[in-house]
């Protein structure tokens, strides 16, 4: 039987978008060669051409998207998709059932704004949405220009009336609160929440593996394809909830640990997201009720096994099966990671925070039922 029991490294997936970048430094080289798609682009390892083209701008990075690739181990070559649906629990962990990958994780560059936009929740997506599951998000924002500023929540008395007047005349930002994000601060988007990306971020997001969204204001631009991108006007008042908190600025509950440190950035059902500094040695091993997923977004080193080592660097993505047994990172400079995983709420999170002194109110800040 094959046997998932050790770090796996997967490739990023590119993602032309109207309002990306050209450039995605620090976290990615760009791929690209003369020729222009607008297409994905699954980039197998960070030499290898892709087929995105000079002048197009790559707004999002995916790095547990489908058609991500293994590029070590048993499942070099794999996608992440053929893998999921050949291997279920034995790559996700006995905690998870379907045969999808849990967690849909990106980066997001932005040199413009998204459109206004929210998300259905799991009930209304199961009857309206060809049984789909619902989306629930989070950012953690990785660079903020001076000016960069989001939306989030509609503002104290709007109504859904106002709402959908604003819509049609295309100021719909007018009545969302509007905040300047900083680099290191977490948001947690529930769905229903009413919200946007504006220019210069840079950003991790995690979500439910659902790239369902309902756009709300576009502001009259045109799609890659020279046309006006649809609206969902009809759904997404259907889902939207005026009387949802913008769940900003959370607590950063951040606590030495041997190797470094570890923060405590935000938690619910759906995901589990920490952020790890390690300057020194560590050993791990795998979770047997769960998948684990390491995103590296500063520093390089090795993940050692009895097998062997490779090197690590920044923008890689690695998967820890529920089988992987004792490994070792080892920092060649100062690197910080993001985790991320389905949680035990309780386990992962309320104790662990509870045992080192942090109050139940600020816990309920970053662990959402």
């Amino acid at each position: 039987m094959l046997k998932l029991d050790c770090p796996l490294q997967l490739s990023p997936v590119f993602k032309p978008k109207i309002w990306g970048r050209h450039s995605l430094e620090p976290l990615f080289e760009r791929p690209e060669i003369a020729g222009s798609t607008k297409s994905a682009i699954s980039v197998a390892s960070a030499p290898t051409p892709s087929d995105i083209g000079q002048n197009d701008l790559i707004g999002e990075v995916w790095i547990t998207d489908d058609q991500s690739r293994f590029l070590n181990g048993p499942l070099a070559d794999l996608t992440l998709s053929e893998a999921s649906q050949k291997y279920g629990a034995r790559l996700h962990g006995s905690g998870w059932k379907d045969h999808r990958f849990p967690i849909l994780a990106k980066y997001i560059f932005t040199s413009d704004w998204l459109s206004v936009q929210v998300h259905p929740d799991d009930d209304y997506a199961r009857l309206h949405e060809a049984g789909s599951a619902g989306k629930c998000e989070m950012w953690y924002f990785i660079h903020a220009d001076d000016e960069a500023e989001i939306l989030l929540g509609v503002k104290p008395g709007v109504t859904q009336e106002k709402l959908r007047a604003s819509f049609e005349k295309q100021t719909s930002r007018d009545l969302i609160h509007r905040f300047r994000p900083k680099a290191r601060e977490a948001v947690y988007v529930p769905p229903g929440t009413v919200h946007a990306l504006g220019p210069g971020l840079i950003l991790f997001e995690a979500e439910q593996n659902s790239d369902l969204t309902y756009r709300l204001d576009d502001f009259g631009r045109v799609g890659l394809d020279g046309k006006p991108r649809p609206l969902h006007w009809k759904k997404g008042l259907d889902v939207t909830r005026v009387d949802l908190p913008a769940h900003r600025d959370l607590p950063r509950l951040e606590f030495r640990e041997p190797f470094g440190s570890r923060r405590y950035v935000v938690a619910s059902r759906h995901f589990a997201v920490e952020e790890l500094m390690v300057q020194k040695l560590v050993t791990w091993a795998g979770a047997p009720e769960r998948v684990e997923v390491f995103s590296i977004t500063q520093g390089n080193g090795r993940v050692e096994t009895e097998a062997g080592w490779l090197g690590y660097r920044s923008g890689e993505t690695w998967l820890i099966p529920p089988a992987t047994g004792r490994y070792r990172v080892v920092p060649r400079s100062k690197t910080r990671m993001i985790k991320f995983y389905i949680p035990d709420l309780e386990k992962d999170f309320r104790r662990p925070l509870l045992k080192r002194g942090v109050k139940q109110k600020e816990i309920q800040k970053i662990c959402f039922d």
